[in-house]
Formats: C-alpha cells, structure tokens, sequence
C-alpha cells in the first residue's frame, strides 16, 4: 500500500514555541508513514507515528549512511551533502558491523557507572556558572550565553581533551553548519574549519595523549596497532559539535518549559528526585533533534503496511513520534509524572544517542541548581517574543533574557 499527501513540503517550522507544526498532527492521523516532498526538491517517506518510528530505528535493513544514494536530505543541503560523502563517515552514518565496531570502543566512556565519577564536577561547573551569574548587576541576563551554553561545552571540553578557551570558534562554527538558512558555501566554510581545527587537535593529542577520552582512544588504538587519525577527527567532530549543542538548547527550553508550568516546577523544588521524571518529559515534550534520523531502505520493506521500496528515503520524525495520543495521553500537557522514559528524543536502535546518561545528568544538574539557588528566577519576555531557532536543525533559543 502507498500512501502519499500531495503539495506537502518539509521541514515545517513548529506553529508555536511549544507544539509541533499542525501538519504534523494531520499526517499521524491519516497516514503515519506518507509521502512528502522535500525542500531540496526529492521526495521520502515521513514516519510520523511512535509505534512505526521505533520500528524503522530497530531495523537494520534501512542505512544512516549518508553516501548511500536516496538518503533524504531533510536539514542539509545537496552541497553539504556531498561535502560529507567525501570524507570518512561519522558514526551517526555508518550501518551494521561497521557501525558496532566504532561505538563498541567508545560506550565505555558514557556507561552511568563512569559518568557518576563526573558528577562532582559537573555539580562544581554548574555552581560557577551559576556564581558567575548572581555576581552580575545586570537585569535581564541572557541566560544562553550565561549558562545553558557554557555549562555542556566545558563539561564536553573537558570529557575530551579540548581546550576551552576555544569554545568561542566551536560554538559559533557548530551554530553556522545546524542553522538552516546559513548558505551552502557559509556552512560548507563553517565544517571545513571545524575539521581542521579537530584535525590539528588530534595531531597534538598523537604526540601527547592526556588522561581524556581521546588520550585513552589514542593509547588503546597504538596497542593494538590500530591507529586511526582520520577515524578520530571524525569521532571528535562528531562528539564535540554533539556533545554541546544539543544540551545547551535543551538546557533553555527546559527552563523555558518549567517557568510555563510553576505548577510543575514546583513538584520537583520540593522533591529533587521528581528532576529525572521531569528531564524526560521534558525531552519528550520539545524533541529538538527532529528529523535528524532519516535513513534509506536497502532493500524493499514493509512497515506498518506501507511498502518502502529499496533506495527510497525515510525521515523518522521524533517530533510528532513524542506527541503520538496513542502513546502519550494528552501529549500537549507538560505532566512530568507522565513516566515519559520511552520517548524516541534520543532516538531508537542500535543508533540511539551514545552521549544520552551525560546529557540526563547535565540537565538534572542544572534544573535543580539553577531554581534551588535562584528561586525567583522569571522570564524577563512574554514567551511569543523570545527568539526561538526556527530556522535552525536543532530546536532550541537563541537568546533567552531572564531576570529575579
């Protein structure tokens, strides 16, 4: 059976700061796997139910590799594109055996045991960004650049061995290549030099491995005579524009979200252990990364009585997955008792987020700090009027002025 919504185009900007385009909804109720059109021009399937989007992410016979011919492009363009197929692949674009043997290496590093032994930092990071910012006399601060972007990229500079004082060059290059109305040759510019700089970076680590993540990669490779330079800049791009920029927008919406809600915000001053149940729903709630779990059917496949053809793309919207009624009761309600673990903002599968157990503590970290110590802490702008990334691959506010 072939489903199809003729003249429909996306990405679609999201109607409201809170809830996904309307589009999105009409579709899950007609047709949760449809045709679309994109705006590159192509044509994929939009897998917009929860039920059919977990089971495109567990099956192997749709491929992340974006080199792969059909591969759907949802947030890149065709020049970007192409700017990617001529380098070595990032683990998010590998498929199989070759996809394990990356990720086996590197999971260690983020199991809830390891991360735990950071979390004194992290509580000490948090609470110097937090001094930092009851020390100004300013009213309203931006809170973007005052905590929710500083706090994951010192925590992932230091988790791998990069330099902070050069989180100025990282962020603003990530921030060029995820907006989607940077042009071709300005995020084409923005990666190139993000691939140089962790290129050098690697190179300097090679000649002296620190007691980091890439130190430890570097050691245990040269013991097995496996050294892999191209292999680990790919990994550090992967890592550090991953690791920062997705906490850092959850961080702001987070706040925005509980500000919204004091009756929720409430439930979790007065129990801290109530912050996990809030951390999900919360990424349950926003799921910034839509889209970004597009893959391409390798052979022909049926999912929820649609057939996919071989060669044709498939984009997973996680999105509209979160906001499924069949699955999450009143999905516009932020109800942080909800026990909303099962969300797919991390994705699903064999590809879900390596980072996903730093990122929980991060934000748990975060909220529970930032209310406890600044317990009058106020949007300093009615909600409509904050600037929100609509125009960019990764949810999220560009700017968000708070005050007590």
């Amino acid at each position: 059976m072939t489903k199809s919504v003729t003249g429909l185009r996306l990405p679609v900007e999201r109607g409201c700061p809170f809830a996904p385009p309307a589009e999105y909804e009409r579709l899950r109720e007609r047709a949760p796997i449809s045709k679309i059109h994109l705006t590159s021009g192509t044509e994929a399937w939009w897998v917009s139910g929860h039920e059919e989007g977990r089971a495109v992410l567990a099956d192997g016979r749709f491929s992340s590799d974006r080199r792969k011919d059909g591969f759907p492009l949802f947030n890149i363009d065709a020049k970007t594109l192409e700017q990617f197929r001529s380098q070595p692949p990032l683990m998010v674009g590998m498929d199989g055996a070759e996809h394990a043997a990356a990720r086996r290496p590197v999971i260690g590093e983020f199991t809830v045991r390891r991360l735990a032994a950071l979390r004194p930092r992290i509580q000490a990071i948090v609470d110097h960004f937090i001094d930092d910012l009851l020390a100004t006399d300013e009213r309203p601060v931006d809170l973007v650049q005052a905590l929710s972007l500083p706090v994951p990229s010192l925590v992932i500079s230091e988790l791998l061995g990069v330099p902070y004082t050069d989180h100025d060059f990282f962020q603003s290059r990530t921030a060029v290549a995820v907006r989607r109305t940077s042009s071709p040759e300005d995020r084409g510019r923005a990666l190139a030099e993000l691939r140089a700089y962790i290129d050098d970076l690697i190179t300097r680590k090679e000649a002296e491995p620190g007691d980091d993540l890439f130190g430890r990669q570097i050691a245990r490779q040269r013991q097995e005579g496996t050294l892999d330079h191209e292999g680990l800049v790919s990994l550090a791009f992967l890592l550090l524009t991953a690791g920062h920029e997705t906490t850092a927008n959850m961080i702001s919406l987070g706040v925005v979200g509980l500000l919204t809600h004091p009756e929720q915000l409430a439930l979790i001053t007065a129990d801290p252990g109530r912050t996990p149940l809030a951390v999900e729903e919360l990424l349950r709630f926003f799921a910034i990364a839509d889209g970004v779990t597009s893959r391409v059917a390798t052979e022909d496949v049926e999912i929820g009585g649609v057939s996919i053809k071989a060669g044709e793309g498939v984009i997973v919207s996680t999105l509209s997955a979160n906001w499924d009624p069949a699955v999450f009761k009143d999905p516009a309600e932020l109800d942080i008792e909800r026990g909303a673990r099962h969300h797919l903002a991390f994705g699903f599968g064999p590809h879900q987020c390596l980072g996903q157990n730093l990122a929980r503590m991060e934000l748990q970290i975060v909220f529970d700090t930032l209310f406890r110590r600044i317990p009058t802490l106020r949007l300093a702008a009615p909600v409509e009027d904050l600037p929100f990334k609509t125009d960019a691959a990764i949810y999220g506010a560009h700017e968000l002025p708070v005050t007590w």
